[in-house]
């Protein structure tokens, strides 16, 4: 079952290092096409398939992807432009129940993260090297976090989630 929950396993917290920061960029970059291709050519009662027994749906993940990521880009932009701001945490599995994402097809947020995707990439590929080690508080977790530390998240985050598609794809063999 971990590996079903976790198919790339759990994130690990990386150093920093410029070879480290182009593959999380690049994560971050094409995360839209990749998500977009897992779901490709599903059909209704694929994509309301959970992708593990007492997970989501397919179609609650990728609007799940989309109000996480949302929430990353006002991170990072609170982060860089306010000493250590706490966040607004969010109910995850509230917010998979509400309209917006039992109702609207999958493409809606696919759209909405391509283009979001563009500006958080125009933003964190433009922080300073000096400017990753600001701060957010996160008042759930009771955790402060860099923005190096978000950045690998959110990477992490991505791909995480489309393994859970690709390998529900593999094992039903939607290919």
């Amino acid at each position: 079952m971990e590996e079903l929950k976790y198919p790339i396993g759990k994130y690990v917290e990386q150093p920093y290092s410029d070879k480290q920061l182009q593959e999380w960029l690049l994560d971050i970059m094409t995360l839209p096409n990749r998500l977009e291709y897992a779901v490709l050519n599903l059909d209704e009662a694929q994509l309301q398939t959970p992708y593990r027994p007492g997970g989501w749906t397919v179609h609650q993940v990728v609007h799940h992807v989309a109000d996480s990521h949302v929430n990353a880009y006002t991170r990072f932009k609170l982060g860089l432009t306010e000493d250590n701001p706490a966040i607004k945490p969010y109910d995850e599995e509230a917010w998979a129940e509400l309209s917006d994402t039992t109702n609207l097809p999958v493409n809606i947020s696919l759209t909405l993260l391509h283009a979001l995707h563009k500006r958080l990439h125009e933003v964190v590929s433009n922080i300073k090297s000096g400017q990753w080690q600001r701060t957010i508080y996160h008042p759930g977790s009771q955790q402060q976090m860099t923005l190096w530390y978000l950045l690998g998240l959110y990477a992490w985050h991505g791909k995480h989630h489309t393994a859970h598609i690709l390998t529900l794809r593999d094992r039903e063999k939607w290919w």
